[in-house]
């Protein structure tokens, strides 16, 4: 890999990781902060033996990125480092795998780690933007905050043998999943803001979904997908894509590419880059209330502005659907909200 010649970028001191979380994805995040405690007994009860397991498995089978090692990752993590303002520097790791991936994990020190399939097909700024994305997901907490959720999802399981507990279960994980597609959108915003270039941060999505051959690959054409999947089919097409996304992780590469874009153009990231954005000394003073009105605010702007055939057909029965839609809004945040009265009301007994 041949390090492309560098550029002075923007640092952003006491940045909150808040500035590019996506709303849906912070309003859990804010509420599940305030479990003053909740997730040290987390790590105390599950999280500390089986993540010093998988770095102990990855010491002994992948390569350690440093100074010696992938120096190139290592430059790289550094930058992302700075610019993020983070106080640690996570462990990456590189593991021989065909397949395109990196990802992040551990709970009380998180670590990266990314395949040789991913870093075959990804220039050296590509590989910026995944590191970022993948830096954000530690600064954000995900690692700690995807295992509070997976535990809730196990404990309802146990009341999923009772015909009413199993249709609660699925709109419970259905809920979890819906967060966590949102939470791969607050990394892809993380990882534009590392690399502060729009066009790389698209490629990498255009190559996520059709391979190094970026020659044959049009960004418009590409972008263009977005809008005729949003937009075409009928009522039965909308429920398919439901039922196609509904146990995802990750959004699809095509949406994803297109809610950057969407995120840029509203001008937010412009914002940033000239220094308006939350302050990580000002995190103490968010409130998890204002962080469930925004996410309801943009549920309810992309249901007013769907072209999706489903939408359209409950957007046209009437306007008594929007109080449904707030709602599914304010979801997201009413499970973590949950989560926090259960912890407060065990706290307290």
């Amino acid at each position: 890999m041949t390090a492309a010649p560098d550029r002075t970028r923007i640092e952003f001191p006491d940045i909150s990781s808040r500035t590019w979380e996506h709303p849906s994805d912070r309003a859990a995040l804010v509420t599940l902060r305030t479990l003053k405690g909740f997730d040290t007994v987390l790590r105390t009860l599950s999280g500390l033996l089986r993540e010093r397991q998988h770095r102990l498995m990855y010491l002994a089978t992948a390569v350690r990125v440093g100074p010696r090692q992938f120096k190139d990752l290592d430059d790289l993590r550094s930058d992302c480092v700075q610019i993020l303002g983070a106080e640690e520097t996570p462990e990456l790791f590189v593991v021989q795998s065909p397949m395109v991936n990196a990802f992040t994990i551990g709970m009380d020190r998180p670590f990266i780690v990314v395949t040789t399939g991913l870093l075959d097909i990804m220039t050296y700024e590509e590989q910026r933007f995944v590191v970022g994305h993948e830096l954000g997901h530690a600064l954000s907490g995900h690692a700690v905050y995807r295992t509070v959720l997976m535990h809730l999802m196990r404990l309802a399981g146990t009341i999923g043998w009772i015909p009413v507990g199993g249709w609660a279960l699925r709109a419970i994980i259905a809920g979890l999943m819906e967060w966590q597609r949102k939470s791969e959108l607050s990394g892809d915003r993380a990882g534009l803001l590392c690399g502060q270039d729009v066009h790389t941060a698209l490629r990498v999505q255009l190559k996520l979904a059709g391979g190094a051959r970026i020659s044959e690959i049009d960004v418009d054409a590409f972008l263009a997908q977005a809008a005729e999947y949003e937009s075409s089919g009928d009522l039965r097409d909308g429920v398919l894509k439901l039922l196609n996304i509904e146990l995802l992780s990750h959004p699809f590469s095509v949406l994803r590419a297109a809610e950057l874009k969407k995120w840029v153009d509203s001008g937010e990231y412009a914002a940033v880059l000239r220094g308006d954005y939350p302050r990580k000394s000002q995190d103490g003073e968010a409130k998890a209330s204002d962080e469930f009105r925004n996410a309801a605010r943009t549920y309810k702007q992309n249901f007013d502005t769907s072209e999706d055939p489903l939408i359209r057909t409950i957007r046209d029965l009437g306007s008594g659907f929007t109080g449904a839609v707030d709602a599914v809004g304010n979801g997201i945040g009413d499970v973590a909200s949950d989560i926090k009265d259960r912890f407060d009301h065990w706290r307290k007994s």
